[in-house]
């Protein structure tokens, strides 16, 4: 399977989809880097699962090969117009087939999944990775919705996906009042759902850079588990 270039809502916005249309629909939000080959792996991993996945690109063909770049990249998105943009999604997939649309992201699309999910009537139910949301554009108190958060217990990204700030989302979703879940994994850090180091060459370059943790196959895989479940339970 392999990922077809695809333009979609009344501004053509640019994106990457796999998955027959017939089935349940999952937005697949991208990290501060831009729709990186692991951004692409993932959706393809979801969709041999049993989902058509959209991957919106947000930075409309950029990307940031340094931590500079992706800083830079992040910080001048219109988040109002992403929002906008994640809402045209959910929107193309219900009308071209998907009779339900879940959406998940990592890093800056983690937080882009909680907007998605408050903004869009056509979310059914939202899954963020190590990133939530400044509280001018989103308020998670008020997503009642179904949401499994996933952060890594090491995760040094303060006020942003570290222990304190997945432990106010969890708070927030409580006070909501729907189904939820957030989970911790003891041992990793910040983006340890990558299998590919990228930019990096390699994972000892990527700490040494940014101080995250290795690589954990064993929770890789829990987290990935525990995802499909969540989509399985809410979108099929």
């Amino acid at each position: 399977m392999e990922m077809a270039k695809v333009s979609f809502g009344d501004d053509a916005i640019p994106g990457y989809e796999c998955g027959d249309k017939t089935l349940p629909g999952v937005i697949v939000l991208q990290e501060w880097w831009g729709v990186t080959e692991n951004i692409k792996k993932q959706a393809l991993y979801i969709s041999s699962k049993g989902y058509r996945c959209l991957v919106p690109d947000l930075y409309k063909g950029k990307l940031g090969v340094t931590a500079e770049e992706a800083h830079h990249l992040m910080g001048n998105l219109d988040w109002s117009k992403a929002k906008g943009e994640i809402c045209e999604a959910a929107k193309y997939l219900k009308a071209t087939g998907a009779q339900k649309v879940g959406v998940v992201g990592f890093c800056m699309g983690g937080a882009l999944t909680l907007i998605g999910a408050q903004h869009s009537d056509d979310v059914d139910c939202a899954a963020p990775f190590y990133g939530t949301p400044d509280r001018a554009i989103c308020q998670p108190e008020k997503i009642t919705k179904p949401v499994q958060g996933h952060f890594g217990a090491d995760d040094n990204m303060a006020g942003f996906s570290d222990p304190t700030a997945a432990a106010q989302l969890a708070e927030n979703l409580k006070a909501a009042g729907g189904d939820y879940e957030v989970f911790s994994y003891p041992g990793v850090g910040h983006a340890f759902m990558n299998d590919l180091p990228e930019p990096y060459p390699d994972f000892e370059a990527r700490k040494a850079s940014q101080g995250f943790p290795g690589y954990d196959e064993g929770q890789v895989i829990l987290a990935w588990q525990r995802l499909i479940a969540f989509f399985d339970k809410h979108l099929q």
